[in-house]
């Protein structure tokens, strides 16, 4: 086989009643602990002697590599923040400045899905690539699939992205079938192909599934919950932990719906969620070093339940395009420390994106937050909504103007007490007062394959 990589696991098909994929899930956090400390201090050794990146940033912070060795340590240590890994690439295309492998060892590159600019080239060696399908098998694992399973595969089978060809190379990895259509081959080969293969599972973005689910009846004269699908596995934005989205995909497709987050910067999937439904759990903690951040004090938080903060990673192991303490922009609560599944790792819910966060009059409101809200509005709302954030930068003094779908069965004459009822829950629920304008259901495109574009700049038809 090329490279020597493994296609598939070997004892991928004795795992099917596993507990979980490896033993790593479920170790107890002193030893995690320990683990984590010695390929840390394995991490910096690598560094120092292969990554003119860090070696040029931790001199000119006055930090030696030697000096880290615990997980506080880390706390010596600067952020590594995105345009720092732009400006890295833009130096010395195509993988940067960071790039800490020779190029004769780099088999495989992605590329992250950001939205303005070039797009962020990771490169992959043997190794590397193999801890991704690893850490991809071990969320899928936790997300309820299991070897021998089919699998329609819903995300974007683009090569460069995450979402396309490392997510059915883990797939493979852990001895499913993959059933490669993907969101470019559109609704109806999706449909058709789950309607011919049968599979158990199907993984892609939130508002997709439930655009298939919706579309089912016109193309098959089925509902997707006859096509004997038990799991849907989401990803790629918010949705999978929103109740009422869940809810909705779950009742669409008449199969559990669970939910995993990862990047294209630490590796495919990272954070997966049990059958327990109640947060996402780290089930990669000897790959990912994990501090939580308080955005606001700048401090290191610990992993308590109700804690909220930014996630910071460090990767363990990785050769080709490591990277420490990597300010995410992951903006998430911790929903546990414990959970009925034995699974170690914290559980945590992913609130939004610093970066994406608003703050009206003092408070941080995250669009995903009010999603959530207008979906559970549903059948007074369409569960759709954009917000216009027609002022500089993130702040506002002002009312926040958004737009919502009214029900397709709901009077445009009832739009006053509609109005009014929107705002208030909005008020009530996230302490922020909102100027809610009403329009026609369907008044935007569905998203479909792509992530929702909650946040206007502007929009003709208002004053």
């Amino acid at each position: 086989m090329q490279f020597g990589m493994r296609f598939r696991r070997e004892d991928a098909a004795d795992k099917v009643n596993d507990r979980f994929w490896h033993a790593i899930e479920g170790t107890p956090l002193d030893e995690v602990r320990r683990i984590q400390e010695e390929r840390l201090r394995d991490q910096m050794a690598y560094l120092k002697a292969n990554s003119t990146f860090y070696q040029e940033k931790f001199a000119k912070a006055g930090v030696e590599f030697d000096d880290i060795r615990t997980i506080e340590d880390l706390q010596k240590l600067p952020y590594t923040y995105k345009t720092e890994i732009r400006e890295s690439l833009a130096a010395d295309p195509p993988f940067g400045k960071h790039r800490a492998a020779p190029m004769y060892e780099i088999i495989q590159m992605q590329a992250s899905s950001g939205t303005t600019g070039s797009p962020s080239y990771v490169a992959l060696t043997e190794s590397d690539a193999e801890m991704w399908h690893e850490m991809t098998a071990r969320c899928f694992f936790a997300n309820g699939v299991r070897p021998g399973d089919m699998v329609l595969h819903a995300f974007s089978l683009a090569k460069g992205f995450v979402g396309g060809i490392p997510v059915m190379q883990g797939l493979q990895y852990m001895g499913t079938i993959d059933v490669p259509v993907g969101a470019d081959g559109g609704a109806e080969r999706l449909l058709r192909a789950c309607a011919d293969t049968r599979p158990r599972c199907v993984v892609g973005a939130p508002n997709f599934v439930l655009h298939l689910a919706e579309k089912a009846p016109e193309v098959l004269g089925c509902k997707a919950s006859e096509l004997g699908i038990e799991r849907v596995i989401v990803g790629g934005e918010p949705g999978g932990g929103i109740p009422a989205i869940r809810a909705k995909i779950e009742k669409a497709w008449g199969a559990k719906c669970t939910e995993m987050l990862g990047g294209t910067d630490l590796g495919v999937t990272y954070w997966a969620e049990c059958d327990a439904q109640s947060g996402m759990h780290m089930v990669n903690m000897d790959y990912v070093l994990t501090e939580l951040l308080d955005p606001e004090s700048g401090r290191i938080i610990p992993w308590k339940k109700g804690a909220e903060g930014e996630m910071v990673y460090t990767a363990l192991g990785r050769q080709a395009s490591p990277l420490v303490r990597f300010r995410s922009g992951d903006y998430i609560e911790v929903i546990d420390t414990e959970c009925s599944c034995g699974r170690t790792g914290p559980k945590i819910r992913c609130t939004g994106r610093t970066d994406d966060m608003l703050i009206v009059r003092g408070a941080n409101v995250f669009p995903s937050a009010i999603n959530s809200i207008i979906t559970e509005m549903v059948p007074d709302t369409n569960g759709v909504m954009r917000i216009v954030a027609d002022f500089e930068g993130h702040t506002t003094q002002g009312a926040l103007t958004v737009i919502v779908e009214r029900g397709p069965d709901r009077d445009p004459a009832d739009d006053v007490t509609l109005k009014k009822k929107i705002e208030q829950r909005l008020r009530d629920s996230l302490v922020f007062k909102a100027d809610v304008h009403l329009v026609a259901a369907d008044t935007f495109e569905k998203p479909g394959a792509a992530k929702v574009a909650f946040v206007l700049r502007k929009y003709p038809d208002l004053p």
